[in-house]
């Protein structure tokens, strides 16, 4: 007599590790979910531009004290003006904080003039249109927006016993970078143009054992575009209108 062995094959849940499963289904939301979505808007109205021996200085619009743009992200634009770009140089940046202090105090929070109007105004205060001139600032950019976190969900879960230690899950969060930079001509007493920037980043930190953060920085994005739109927009004669949209990964 003969025996014939029948070997069972395996279930495809039997098959397959469930660990790779998790680890599939971590890198596919990695892949799918971390990243930038980005748009700009640039629009000038005039064909201005920054001459030699003139200067722009960047300024936080000023509503009032608690609501105006980071003064790390206008520090950011401010220094990436002022510095060299592939084979060009900076461009001649005022110091933000020389200049409030030379018209103090006209552009506390309470006081910045919010028009084109207004500024007609200001500059003719005694004194004030001197030192606008003695400081040798053409362009004035406000920046107003803010990043803000709008969504977040996932979980984490970690525990410890007597083998280890670990956690597992992953979590996600976005946050929304809006700006706009609204240029004024001072020579002029008018609008020169507007850039609007609006850069979405999604971050996620995925945990199997150890929690890994992937993080999407929109602020530092809408930072580095808005200022070369700015150096186009200051120092181009050429005007330009609303641009494409852009997906920055």
């Amino acid at each position: 007599m003969r025996l014939r062995c029948r070997q069972k094959r395996p279930s495809i849940t039997e098959s397959v590790n469930p660990r790779a499963i998790l680890l599939a289904s971590i890198s596919l939301g990695i892949l799918s979910g971390c990243g930038v979505t980005a748009r700009i808007e640039p629009y000038k109205e005039t064909e201005a531009f920054l001459a030699e021996g003139e200067q722009v200085v960047v300024l936080a619009r000023k509503h009032h004290a608690g609501h105006e743009a980071e003064e790390d992200f206008v520090s950011c634009v401010s220094d990436g003006l002022a510095g060299p770009y592939y084979q060009t140089g900076g461009l001649n940046v005022h110091d933000s904080t020389a200049f409030e202090d030379s018209l103090y105090p006209w552009f506390e929070p309470s006081m910045a003039p919010l028009t084109t109007g207004e500024l007609a105004e200001l500059l003719q205060k005694p004194k004030v249109l001197e030192t606008v001139e003695s400081s040798g600032v053409r362009f004035v950019v406000w920046l107003d927006g803010s990043t803000d976190r709008f969504a977040s969900g996932g979980g984490i879960t970690c525990a410890a016993g007597v083998g280890g230690a670990g956690c597992l899950g992953m979590a996600w969060w976005e946050d929304d970078a809006r700006y706009d930079a609204t240029v004024w001509d001072l020579r002029e007493i008018g609008t020169a143009g507007t850039i609007f920037a609006d850069f979405n980043g999604r971050s996620v930190m995925p945990a199997l054992i150890v929690p890994i953060p992937l993080i999407a920085r929109p602020q530092a994005a809408a930072c580095r575009a808005l200022t070369l739109q700015l150096r186009q927009f200051l120092t181009s004669p050429s005007a330009y209108g609303a641009g494409p949209e852009l997906i920055a990964n």
